[in-house]
């Protein structure tokens, strides 16, 4: 292992996670460590057409344009995945445990949980998959009924279009754990909420992809410049606005989420690394170096410029572009 953290490196700088076949090889070594015949057919039919799919290569969709939501966001969070399932089923009790299937059918949904922000052929009108920032988890679902049956594991239809929810702020988690009936499906969703949040915050490039890609998305999204009563509200000033906000965030994250409504499932992390928990603190060292930066207002800090692995040429010029007339309409119609 190196000693300086590659870009597109998780947190323990040993699984490439823009590549999809790291990923997989990964989260098979992981699986295995539990369920040594775990078969994975499954799984490696959906990375390959996860691979197809965000490269722009199957019918109906196109490839991923969002610099946020890149393919490596979602290897990432699905590595996470992987090692959070397998610290939860090494500690569980035996009434507790997930099993092989339920935990392939959390995996193929955490590879999937941003499907949602890919534009379809029949999307005419959306220029940019940011522009679905609201409705992509309830997109992911539909895609997720579509795709399941292919996989044979279409009876999970009901349990996976509820639990991918964990993931987004579109359905409250109150409704969705009184629509799950299977507590370990509950488990799954959260293990799932809980990846979601922690590999994105973990990024060694978190804080300059907030600044330049996320930001970006948000503006296309209708979240930085929300309307209200007819008229644009700022939340989201700029870039570094974002970046000022990201300590409150991710303390916020922390407390209401990860804490609570996740029931602090990154801990299932620390049994894989002998009391460590690598993400959290690759988390805390961001935020603190953030607040270093936010003192000191030296922004060349952050100089960090990662590759984006997306389907279109030159994706952050085109997000650019499309950011600045987003907020020129937003005003003048405003």
């Amino acid at each position: 292992m190196t000693r300086i953290r590659r870009s597109d490196f998780d947190v323990t700088n040993t699984v490439q996670v823009s590549s999809p076949t790291a990923v997989l090889s990964a989260v098979e070594k992981l699986l295995r460590s539990v369920w040594p015949e775990i078969p994975v057919e499954a799984l490696r039919t959906s990375f390959a057409h996860f691979e197809r799919l965000f490269a722009g290569e199957v019918e109906g969709f196109y490839g991923v344009d969002t610099v946020y939501h890149d393919r490596q966001h979602t290897l990432d969070i699905t590595l996470a995945l992987a090692r959070l399932i397998v610290g939860f089923e090494r500690q569980a009790d035996p009434v507790q445990r997930l099993g092989p299937e339920r935990a392939i059918v959390g995996l193929v949904t955490g590879l999937f949980h941003d499907v949602g922000y890919l534009r379809r052929a029949d999307d005419r009108d959306s220029r940019n998959g940011a522009e679905f920032t609201r409705t992509h988890v309830s997109r992911g679902a539909q895609f997720l009924t579509d795709y399941l049956p292919q996989l044979g594991l279409g009876h999970w239809i009901p349990v996976v279009t509820q639990i991918i929810h964990f993931t987004g702020y579109e359905v409250p988690f109150a409704r969705i754990e009184a629509e799950v009936t299977d507590p370990r499906d509950i488990t799954v969703g959260h293990l799932l909420g809980t990846a979601d949040m922690i590999a994105q915050m973990a990024d060694r490039c978190y804080l300059e992809k907030c600044r330049d890609r996320l930001y970006a998305e948000f503006v296309l999204g209708g979240v930085a410049l929300p309307f209200s009563d007819g008229n644009p509200q700022v939340k989201y000033a700029s870039g570094l606005d974002l970046l000022r906000q990201t300590p409150d965030f991710v303390a916020d994250v922390r407390t209401k989420r990860l804490d609570r409504d996740f029931r602090r499932a990154y801990q299932y992390l620390e049994g894989l690394y002998g009391g460590r928990n690598p993400y959290i603190e690759s988390i805390d060292r961001n935020v603190e170096y953030l607040r270093q930066i936010l003192r000191s207002e030296n922004w060349q800090l952050l100089r960090r410029r990662p590759p984006i692995f997306a389907a279109v040429a030159d994706p952050m010029s085109a997000m650019r572009n499309l950011m600045l007339g987003h907020i020129k309409r937003v005003w003048s119609s405003g």
